[in-house]
């Protein structure tokens, strides 16, 4: 009975800990949009309330990216079908002031247009772990990649049992 106790809290915790996750979370450093992703980011947008008319560069610019923004909302998105690799740093330079209550309708997609999720976040620590799927230690928490990944010798899965 203690076996199937545990058991069942175990696959608890890891339908929670996928179940929350999110894809991409953004923040504010000053005038820039950081992000911390766990997957590629293929393309973006927003709703804005007037403060980043006049975005520009950061990753999404160096991995070139089309950045439009109007008055009241951004995107951006690349026509060669380029994205933003997983991990960290400055999405865009927003040219304005603008705070967590500027902003709504966050979208972000992923390569072949799949939906990202995302969530703003006043505190972007990156959580380090493992972010690869495929490793025997993938840690869904993570959300920057800190090297630590192991994966199953050829013909082995991660239990060490032939396959």
């Amino acid at each position: 009975m203690k076996k199937i106790t545990n058991i069942i809290i175990l696959l608890s915790a890891l339908f929670l800990s996928f179940t929350f996750a999110q894809d991409v979370t953004v923040s504010l450093d000053g005038q820039n949009l950081n992000y911390v992703s766990t997957t590629d980011i293929a393309g973006w947008q927003f709703n804005h309330d007037g403060c980043a008319t006049g975005a520009s560069g950061g990753d999404s610019a160096a991995n070139g990216f089309t950045i439009s923004c109007s008055s009241g909302a951004c995107l951006a998105f690349s026509f060669s079908g380029a994205s933003i690799p997983q991990g960290s740093g400055v999405l865009v330079d927003l040219g304005g002031d603008c705070s967590e209550d500027s902003f709504s309708g966050w979208v972000f997609s992923g390569p072949g247009g799949s939906s990202l999720t995302s969530e703003f976040s006043d505190n972007a620590d990156p959580v380090l772990g493992c972010t690869d799927n495929s490793a025997c230690n993938f840690n869904a928490d993570a959300t920057e990649d800190d090297g630590s990944c192991s994966y199953a010798e050829e013909n082995f899965d991660c239990e060490g049992n032939c396959t």
